[in-house]
């Protein structure tokens, strides 16, 4: 397994490696030592999938009460997955990292506490796992919108396809000092 920190401190980009042969292939696509190797004591408790259509955009959304650290693995199709620093001391806070998860590289991107995830469907359909450190939290749910004109999130989709839910998100500028890390 490669493992790279991305160019902020904190996410992280897992690449298995794969063995192909005429049957298809195998992977390891986690193991808890390795989350030990780059300082993170997790227990994942919660996983979800998600099927989404070609131009969806899911998100921003993280929990500022039961906060979740992510590992965002596609099973089918194509996604870019977006993660943005909201941890107000940070010298990358407001800034994002994206990153092309898909069937066929089998990356995985560990998204910790601390930042608004969200991911945009580039192939027809897409599958994506997700394991969580806590649970989900109505309560404690929040977001970022999708379009914020301060984070300049490129989704690389031309016809964008959200929930109403987050459409309605509030802007980064307006988050309220509770409503960060």
């Amino acid at each position: 397994m490669k493992i790279s920190e991305s160019r902020i401190k904190g996410v992280f980009v897992f690449e298995p490696n794969v063995f192909e042969d005429d049957r298809g292939y195998f992977f390891e696509s986690f193991r808890k030592s390795h989350l030990a190797q780059i300082g993170f004591d997790l227990e994942f408790v919660q996983d979800n999938v998600s099927k989404s259509y070609e131009g969806t955009i899911r998100g921003l959304h993280y929990q500022i009460e039961s906060p979740q650290d992510k590992l965002i693995t596609c099973l089918k199709g194509e996604v870019l997955d977006v993660a943005v620093d909201i941890r107000k001391e940070s010298p990358t806070f407001g800034n994002y990292v994206a990153y092309k998860l898909s069937e066929k590289n089998h990356r995985s991107l560990l998204v910790p506490k601390g930042f608004a995830h969200g991911f945009s469907v580039l192939s027809e359909e897409a599958v994506i796992s997700y394991k969580c450190s806590d649970y989900y939290n109505k309560e404690g749910e929040r977001g970022i919108r999708w379009d914020d004109p301060l984070v300049r999130i490129n989704w690389d989709v031309s016809k964008p396809v959200l929930s109403e839910k987050d459409r309605k998100l509030p802007l980064f500028s307006s988050l309220k000092e509770e409503d960060t890390f």
